[in-house]
């Protein structure tokens, strides 16, 4: 293996040539406390930077087995060393020359806690993979500039960010300790009957609409649970706290505008996850199967059978094996129940905001001027019970313009100035006193949902085709771009990243029988089995911007594809 000096040796010899030369240094190196890995090298200073790795033995990062034993320790451990080093990076990056150069980073995560490729740590060693901007002037080798990054500034940020005993144990202890206590919480909420809990004290705004991070201030109002839903939880570490919790079955959450219904949605949406100690969101707990679900205008729908919420449309279209280019608010918002049913959701999460009004509701008057015969929707609110009888699927739906509802909930929760009351009894009085002349639009109970298989020639590529993200939103398949803007639950740019290289991993088990549900199994047992690193068998190299979506993402990825043919 070669050292430290070997590579002092190699950039002194390349110094002031051509960008091409840095290629040579492509290979392992043993310097006095780790190892670096130069995978790959960039070909231009304008190019994306090169990847490097950085590994420690166990005895030398010295951290306890008790921090990696399971997965849930191993992936707060990796979460909270990937951000030790992208703070300890902030000090030495700076640009030194042309486009990228001198630029060092990792993977930065957010306020949630994801596995990902960033940081390996368990009882061999602990590995942190980041990009380095080697330096250029033009397209001229900087050899000094170079030396500084890898033989100076890196062994200081690998001993201040990735040694046991040079990091504060306090906070990695408690870091460690929080992702317990979710995990705990998570494990105990089928066991009380609950899809979600909210704690007592917990901060549910954000500082703004581009900002994930708590909003702070003398206006913030805690969460505060009412007491006919108050419930009590034992944590390993935090001990017993007390919350809202929401029982299975369906609830409205309603209110006035600009009350925080929507705010209390997100952060339920959100709690599918673990998030970092400060975020104020620690004790949102949801059950980890959660799907948002919303109207979707101009979605891509393929041969999905939403004829349980819409049936006899014009010119005979087949709503059993639905297709379009181009769904409508309905027709898309149909598609993704289905699709998260198909999945395996046993919560729905919806918005009324972000919902299509002849989908989720037809009122009395509406009924007696367009007759049933007319009309090709069952709206949602004659189907909301039907997916909790046969699915066993609840639903949390903000709601604020339709009082019809009340008829059909569990529980009823009112936001007035931040905080929750329970107004159940009231919602039932007020059902039961002012029964409307709406009926009920159901010919058939909903209880199947019907799996497709999908076809192995929606996926041959061409060597010459990319498959790539960019950014949260969108990936490239081929020809084909796969829009994700509209699914919520996406948190991560690394989680959209995963997704493209999934796609492409996953034509291994689409066969032309396995279901996409199966199809999406096997893949995530692969990485259960092996490590998120699975997936990136095709790039060549070791990935450090990967994070773990969950599968309901996966299907939704798959169900965007533009490309796609089942049976």
């Amino acid at each position: 293996m070669q050292t430290s000096n070997d590579l002092r040796r190699k950039l002194a010899g390349i110094d002031r040539k051509g960008y091409g030369a840095y290629k040579s240094l492509a290979g392992t190196y043993k310097f006095d406390f780790f190892t670096l890995y130069i995978d790959h090298v960039q070909s231009d200073p304008f190019a994306p930077p090169s990847r490097m790795r950085v590994r420690l033995a166990r005895e030398v990062a010295g951290f306890p087995a008790e921090y990696y034993r399971t997965r849930t320790e191993r992936i707060a451990l990796e979460d909270y060393l990937t951000r030790c080093f992208a703070a300890v990076v902030r000090r030495y990056s700076e640009r030194k020359g042309t486009g990228k150069s001198g630029i060092i980073s990792i993977d930065r995560p957010g306020q949630e806690v994801l596995e990902r490729t960033s940081m390996v740590a368990g009882d061999r060693f602990v590995e942190a993979r980041f990009v380095v901007g080697l330096p250029a002037r033009g397209r001229t080798v900087l050899a000094g500039e170079a030396g500084e990054i890898l033989l100076e500034s890196l062994p200081e940020i690998v001993r201040h960010s990735l040694v046991f005993k040079n990091l504060d144990r306090n906070r990695l202890q408690v870091h460690i300790e929080l992702a317990r206590d979710q995990a705990a919480l998570r494990r105990q909420l089928p066991e009380m009957g609950l899809v979600a809990f909210v704690a007592d004290g917990s901060v549910l705004p954000r500082e703004s609409g581009v900002s994930d991070l708590p909003l702070k201030g003398e206006n913030v109002v805690p969460f505060r649970s009412p007491p006919e839903y108050t419930v009590s939880v034992n944590l390993p570490h935090r001990g017993r706290i007390s919350g809202m919790g929401i029982p299975r079955g369906v609830t409205l959450i309603v209110g006035g505008g600009y009350h925080g219904k929507s705010t209390l949605l997100r952060a339920i949406e959100r709690g599918v996850y673990n998030h970092i100690p400060g975020d104020g969101r620690e004790f949102v707990i949801t059950v980890s199967d959660a799907v948002k679900i919303r109207a979707e205008d101009g979605r891509s729908v393929v041969g999905v059978d939403i004829s349980g919420f819409i049936n006899n449309l014009p010119f005979g279209k087949d709503t059993r094996n639905f297709s379009t280019a181009n769904a409508s608010g309905s027709t898309s918002q149909a598609a993704n129940i289905v699709e998260a049913l198909e999945a395996g959701t046993e919560l729905l999460l919806l918005d009324e905001d972000t919902s299509a009004t002849n989908f989720m509701i037809r009122d009395g008057r509406m009924q007696r001027l367009v007759a049933r015969e007319m009309e090709p929707i069952t709206p949602f609110i004659d189907r909301v019970r039907d997916l909790l009888d046969n699915f066993n699927t609840s639903t949390i739906l903000v709601v604020g313009g339709s009082g019809d509802y009340f008829e059909v909930a569990d529980n009823v929760i009112m936001i007035h100035n931040y905080l929750p009351r329970d107004v159940t009894a009231r919602a039932r009085e007020i059902a039961y006193g002012m029964r409307g002349e709406r009926s009920r639009e159901v010919e058939a109970p909903l209880q199947t949902v019907r799996e497709r298989i999908p076809l192995p020639e929606a996926f041959r590529l061409q060597s010459k085709d990319k498959v790539k993200s960019r950014g949260l939103d969108d990936i490239q398949l081929g020809r084909e771009n796969v829009d994700l803007q509209n699914v919520e639950q996406l948190v991560d740019n690394s989680q959209t990243a995963a997704l493209a290289a999934i796609m492409k991993y996953a034509r291994k088990y689409i066969d032309g029988k396995t279901t996409l549900a199966q199809v999406t199994h096997k893949v995530l047992q692969d990485i259960e089995k092996e490590g998120l690193d699975v997936i990136s068998a095709f790039m060549g190299q070791h990935p450090g911007d990967f994070a773990l979506p969950r599968k309901y993402e996966v299907m939704a990825a798959f169900n965007r594809y533009r490309g796609l043919r089942v049976k």
